[in-house]
């Protein structure tokens, strides 16, 4: 298969795109087709790498208002209306909501999805059930599962034990969440487990971490301290970290010296934490959205994820990246032409690097013809237009196609 006039990354030049068994086998500036080789003309449209949720619960996911709603917007009743939630669980219920999130995602060209999954469940049905599942929407995305302890490692019964029997169930990488935790020698006791579990088996971590607009909440530099000392780097992730906007500047410029010793990335979650964050405040109000300005200009890794699609946390979410995107330009305030044009790698090589897909992802000869299409000429256009995916190719086959509305002005 030929693609021609693909212009990749924003380019100012089109190239034509060669795919041969499920490969980029040639990315140049004019191919000739070959005998008996079907030709499609991308029409000067931008070609990405396809899209990465790095921060989603598909467990939760399409399960708002059942059984309650969460009145009051705040991550704390959310927790509890999932509490209710969870005592209707089965195998069932979990892989039909993941088969639909999943198809709202390949739909918006995404084809890579890190899930945390709620393991403070004694029989752990959550965990199994999306184990299984991802085995069979493995043509659409590949999914990477976070055994996460919503309820806490210390401030939940067995813990501890729940999250090493998730580790040997199959999970991907190993989560906390130190900031609900009972107290605060807890918040560091169960970091400090969660690094040992995760270097022991090798395997990847991502912490909800400080997702509080309570500026004492200090778990991000116990996790960037554990990740240094036993070489864990840039296996871990820091998701959320909100306390982050509001510490003060002066402890913030010490914490940078360790975040970048350390390696780690971070994943913010705009939309989300925009929704969940500032519910204790009159006005002025926080944004809560972690300072993705600074740890950028750092030379810090930093993605954008979606969080939640329709679930007790957030009441809205369709599984397109692009308004994560929007949204977090806004209130980080990173509206400059060349932040725009280029905010499209929080959602691709960015998010790509917290998943470690490696160096087989990307647009380059040799690796899997993984790409999206995407109705205009770069991604300053796209996200300003909210134009579709108009087409997602996965290792040479083609997944999704959009046709774009056709809009009609009269008068």
């Amino acid at each position: 298969m030929l693609y021609t006039n693909a212009r990749i990354e924003n380019a100012l030049k089109t190239q034509d795109i060669r795919v041969e068994n499920g490969l980029i086998t040639a990315i140049e500036d004019k191919l000739s087709p070959l005998p008996a080789e079907a030709v499609e003309d991308l029409g000067g449209k931008l070609v990405l790498p396809p899209f990465v949720e790095p921060h989603v619960h598909l467990d939760t996911t399409l399960t708002a208002g059942d059984p309650v709603w969460n009145m009051s917007g705040t991550l704390f009743e959310g927790i509890e209306c999932w509490a209710k939630r969870k005592e209707k669980l089965s195998a069932a219920d979990v892989k039909d909501r993941v088969r639909r999130a999943v198809r709202l995602y390949a739909a918006n060209g995404v084809q890579f999805i890190r899930t945390h999954v709620d393991v403070t469940d004694p029989s752990l049905v959550a965990l199994k059930a999306i184990l299984e599942v991802r085995e069979e929407l493995r043509g659409l995305a590949d999914i990477q599962v976070v055994a996460f302890p919503q309820e806490g490692i210390l401030s939940f019964p067995n813990g501890k034990g729940l999250m090493e029997e998730a580790v040997k169930l199959g999970a991907d990488a190993v989560g906390a969440i130190p900031h609900f935790e009972f107290t605060r020698e807890y918040a560091v006791e169960s970091l400090n487990y969660a690094c040992e579990l995760a270097a022991r088996y090798g395997l990847l971590m991502d912490v909800h971490c400080d997702e509080t607009d309570d500026d004492q909440s200090r778990g991000l530099e116990t996790l960037a301290t554990r990740a240094l000392e036993l070489g864990l780097k840039d296996r871990v992730t820091a998701s959320h970290t909100c306390a982050m906007h509001s510490y003060n500047n002066a402890y913030v410029l010490k914490l940078m010296r360790l975040l970048k010793m350390s390696e780690i990335n971070f994943v913010a979650n705009p939309l989300v934490n925009t929704h969940l964050e500032g519910r204790v405040d009159t006005y002025p109000k926080r944004r809560g959205v972690t300072r993705v300005k600074e740890l950028t200009a750092a030379g810090i890794n930093v993605a954008f994820g979606n969080d939640d699609l329709f679930d007790p946390w957030y009441p809205m979410g369709c599984g397109t990246m692009r308004d994560t995107v929007y949204l977090g330009l806004h209130v980080t305030q990173m509206m400059g032409r060349e932040e725009i044009l280029n905010s499209y790698r929080f959602v691709t090589t960015n998010a790509a690097r917290v998943l470690h897909l490696g160096d087989s992802y990307g647009l380059k000869a040799g690796n899997p013809a993984s790409f999206v299409v995407m109705d205009a000429g770069d991604y300053y256009e796209a996200l300003t237009n909210n134009v579709p995916v108009i087409l997602s190719v996965r290792k040479g086959k083609i997944v999704a196609r959009t046709c774009p509305a056709r809009r009609e002005v009269m008068g």
